[in-house]
């Protein structure tokens, strides 16, 4: 197996750079620890692409990815696009046409709860505790691909949302055998009671289900689910849906672990793969030194799985839940005592390099009093 591995790095826009930077820190330490070499490159996309080439996602930045083991990604969106209705390029659109190009069918988001920061969701500890879920959201089809059309002297528009069997059968395989590996319950969200399409992703994931027979496969429509997900997340393990509802429910389900810094994801094709946190830009916080590096991380350690480096990837998920469980966080998860997303970074890697004989004070980090010897 190659110890050198090529990763293109796409930090994007606001907070992007940032987080992707504690990222990039982290792969470095695994790097020297377990002996692989990883090659970072940079790439242009969003709208810091917009401003300095006119293209959310120049050929460059797409050769370059298509060049790369895996794609490692920041964020995009800035305010001077999201203030402007009738902006013709935009910054999503460079996501878009990337999840597109690289063929990225597959949309993985982790759920798990961290029982130091249960108190921070806004929902009770008896509902949340012990919620464990992976959301599977079809990443290249349905609505947001559709024809789209605006007429605006009639006062109309539509966008269609479209599925082929051949779009839905690949993903659906992969939540099964994912499933396979954990509580053996699929759930698919749909809304089969109103829509064609999600009438053929039922039909299509029941003929896929007679190769899973120790998977149970259950369906709920997509309004019961955004319910169920507040009244009983632990009900749920395995979550398998389409664009929109994916895009819509996984970022529901993002409050209950308390912050949506927390939260990594995996963007997985035949040939390509691409890591990022699923917060946006969050430009308020830009050049601050307050943004929740830990989704961004995450999403490293599922780029460790992707790469089969399955030692590293979790020591590195170890590390981080000792940062957690120390309280070593940003200000998102502790106004009292925070830190900074380098120094949570640091503390991350310093841990994976050290573990126990780190050189971090570990009475004074209890302390919330940092202190390196």
């Amino acid at each position: 197996m190659s110890k050198h591995f090529k990763i293109a790095v796409l930090s994007g826009d606001g907070i992007g750079p940032e987080v992707t930077l504690e990222s990039i820190k982290i792969l470095k330490t695994i790097g020297e620890v377990f002996e692989y070499s990883f090659e970072f490159e940079n790439g242009l996309v969003g709208a810091e692409a917009i401003f300095q080439t006119g293209n959310p996602l120049p050929d460059e930045t797409l050769e370059l990815c298509k060049s790369s083991d895996a794609v490692l990604f920041g964020a995009i969106g800035d305010p001077s696009f999201d203030n402007n209705p009738d902006a013709k390029v935009r910054p999503e659109q460079g996501l878009l046409k990337l999840r597109k190009e690289l063929g990225l069918f597959a949309n993985i988001r982790p759920l798990k709860t961290y029982k130091s920061l249960i108190k921070k969701s806004p929902l009770k500890e008896e509902i949340i505790d012990g919620t464990d879920i992976q959301i599977f959201r079809e990443l290249v089809s349905g609505i947001y691909f559709g024809e789209k059309f605006t007429d605006s002297e009639e006062g109309y528009a539509y966008d269609v949302c479209k599925y082929t069997v051949n779009e839905i059968t690949p993903i659906a395989h992969m939540a099964f055998q994912e499933a396979q590996k954990r509580r053996k319950k699929l759930t698919l969200v749909d809304k089969a009671n109103v829509l064609d399409t999600s009438r053929l992703w039922r039909k299509t994931c029941k003929e896929i289900a007679e190769q899973y027979p120790d998977v149970e496969l259950d369906f709920i429509f997509v309004d019961n689910a955004a319910m169920q997900l507040i009244l009983n997340p632990k009900s749920f393990d395995v979550i398998l849906t389409e664009n929109m509802f994916g895009d819509i429910i996984s970022d529901e389900a993002s409050v209950i672990g308390g912050s949506i810094g927390l939260l990594p994801s995996a963007s997985i094709g035949s040939e390509n793969a691409m890591f990022e946190p699923i917060h946006g830009s969050y430009p308020q916080a830009k050049g601050k030194g307050i943004a929740n590096p830990i989704a961004s991380i995450l999403s490293a350690a599922m780029m460790l799985d992707y790469l089969k480096l399955d030692a590293a990837a979790e020591k590195l998920r170890e590390s981080v839940e000792h940062a957690i469980e120390n309280r070593y966080v940003t200000v998102d998860l502790s106004a009292q005592q925070p830190y900074s997303t380098a120094e949570v970074g640091s503390f991350i890697a310093d841990y994976i390099r050290f573990s126990e004989k780190s050189y971090y004070n570990h009475e004074n980090v209890s302390l919330g009093k940092s202190t390196i010897v």
